[in-house]
């Protein structure tokens, strides 16, 4: 059980994230769940804004989890090259989109416990997927919100899995898909792994790690 200091603390970190952030939204672009699914799966190991780029061509080439099934997967290596480690993920996809037109007729699921059963997909790719498409919410713990998460004392697990399921005691279920989006903006803004920038931070009165 949370402690009534991490209770504290995380409702003076969500109330500055909501006055930081109240805009605050996924940044891979996508038109529908199969093109965040798809996204987030290239997010792996490589920056948004790098999966932005690529994915308009790839979209227009694939626009159905059929087409995905069906392509040549040298040719979505080709397409993902650029986002790192493209071969699993280029496999990961036609794998994740061949099931999904075997089992869920091309359509994404909206049960966490059937995205993570699809190639590629963990938690946090489900967990994202769920919120921002389907809108149920979902705690995702990326680099930024694992690390912000630690620095403020919320979890001291470096395991994700571990480390959602401590958030999901301390924050409003209503409030986990937003929660997760303004700790990763700040997380790219402000409190950056190297050199977090405590002076400008407005939880500095209140962050157990300042300066750490």
């Amino acid at each position: 059980m949370p402690t009534d200091e991490v209770k504290r603390i995380a409702r003076k970190v969500r109330q500055a994230l909501a006055t930081l952030y109240p805009d605050a939204h996924c940044a891979l672009h996508h038109a529908n769940a199969l093109q965040l699914l798809v996204a987030t799966i290239l997010s792996a190991q490589c920056t948004d804004a790098r999966v932005n780029m690529v994915t308009p061509t790839l979209f227009a080439r694939f626009p159905t989890a059929a087409d995905f099934a069906e392509a040549d997967l040298a040719e979505i290596e080709r397409l993902v090259q650029s986002t790192g480690f493209f071969r699993n993920k280029a496999n990961n996809i036609r794998e994740c989109c061949r099931l999904l037109v075997e089992k869920h007729a091309g359509e994404v699921p909206t049960a966490l416990d059937e995205l993570v059963q699809l190639p590629g997909v963990g938690r946090k790719t489900a967990n994202v997927v769920l919120g921002d498409c389907f809108d149920i919410p979902g705690i995702t713990v990326d680099t930024h919100v694992g690390r912000l998460s630690r620095r403020w004392a919320l979890t001291v697990n470096e395991d994700p899995v571990k480390a959602e399921f401590d958030l999901m005691e301390i924050i409003p279920k209503k409030e986990w898909t937003l929660f997760s989006h303004r700790t990763i903006f700040h997380g790219r803004q402000v409190c950056h792994s190297r050199k977090p920038n405590c002076d400008e931070c407005t939880m500095n009165k209140f962050c157990p790690k300042v300066g750490v």
